[in-house]
């Protein structure tokens, strides 16, 4: 059985087609991607799984179930959006999180004592919530999602204003949460951490689905037209060349996109500057990113000359 099951889902918001036929099948166990740029239609997919929102199409079913009350108590969900009730004990505000999903107190507090641990958090269990720090919160925002075991964890922007430590901290808790067989959905804008963590990646952009594979078959789909060169003289060396289509400038090292074989590339890079690195790469995750969703230079042309 998948944990997630979507078909065909679309949602409009008057004008505006936010989601358009988007299909998505997540496995048991599994750690799954869900990337995507801002407006894209990634939270308004999310809100759909959820039944927060009603899809105008298409059907979803969560853990075998398409009725969310049949599913509900099962799932753990980490909103972009963070909301603590402030006022209230670290410590009162899990277990409050847990009863909402039918846990007993017992069990709760168990599941209670192990995160804050886990997480460094044991000393504030009875202070406010108004007295943490802002990574210290989400921290605990974290632990109420997964306070009562679910089945099926879906996390939006986990790691935003985390510190690399506590970002660390969750990565791994996030790891043994899936050895424990937790389903975990993912969306992030960290594209490192969507190549280090997902088995599956989906990507969704202008409400459509453009990326739906392993990182392994993403890239294989995106690769060899991508080569790393370091030379003298740096990016400028490289415009004009035939067959350069873009350069990604890093300071150090350029990172260039060719609509040619690379080879013939470096023949006329040499005969041009002095080439210290040339290595033929598979794109980054970020590079593919980037690549579907920069706007193109038509789209940029136009939204300049709207604005005079």
């Amino acid at each position: 059985m998948n944990a997630i099951a979507v078909q065909g889902i679309s949602k409009r918001f008057g004008e505006h087609q936010a989601v358009d036929e988007v299909s998505i099948t997540v496995p048991k166990g599994s750690i799954y991607g869900f990337i995507g740029p801002n407006g894209s239609g990634k939270t308004t997919t999310i809100r759909m799984i959820m039944n927060i929102l009603v899809p105008d199409s298409g059907t979803v079913s969560v853990l075998g179930h398409t009725r969310a009350s049949d599913f509900r108590d099962d799932v753990g969900y980490l909103p972009e959006e963070r909301g603590l009730y402030k006022k209230m004990t670290v410590g009162r505000v899990l277990r409050y999180y847990g009863q909402l999903k039918g846990k007993p107190i017992t069990e709760i507090d168990k599941e209670m004592k192990e995160w804050l641990a886990r997480l460094q958090l044991s000393d504030w269990a009875d202070k406010k919530v108004e007295q943490l720090s802002k990574g210290m919160a989400q921290k605990v925002q974290f632990i109420a999602s997964v306070i009562s075991q679910p089945e099926l964890l879906i996390l939006d922007e986990p790691f935003s204003g985390l510190d690399p430590v506590n970002a660390e901290a969750l990565k791994d808790a996030v790891l043994e949460l899936r050895s424990r067989g937790t389903t975990i959905v993912f969306s992030t804008h960290d594209m490192n951490a969507a190549e280090r963590l997902c088995e599956r990646i989906f990507m969704i952009f202008k409400g459509r689905t453009v990326l739906d594979g392993t990182l392994d078959e993403i890239q294989k789909e995106y690769a060899l037209d991508t080569v790393r060169v370091r030379v003298t003289g740096g990016a400028p060396m490289l415009t004009g060349l035939p067959s350069v289509e873009s350069v990604n400038d890093h300071g150090n090292y350029q990172d260039v996109r060719l609509t040619g074989d690379p080879q013939a590339f470096l023949q006329q890079l040499v005969q041009k500057t002095a080439v210290q690195q040339f290595e033929i790469k598979k794109p980054s995750l970020h590079d593919i990113f980037v690549r579907i969703a920069r706007p193109a230079e038509a789209d940029l042309t136009a939204a300049a000359l709207g604005a005079n």
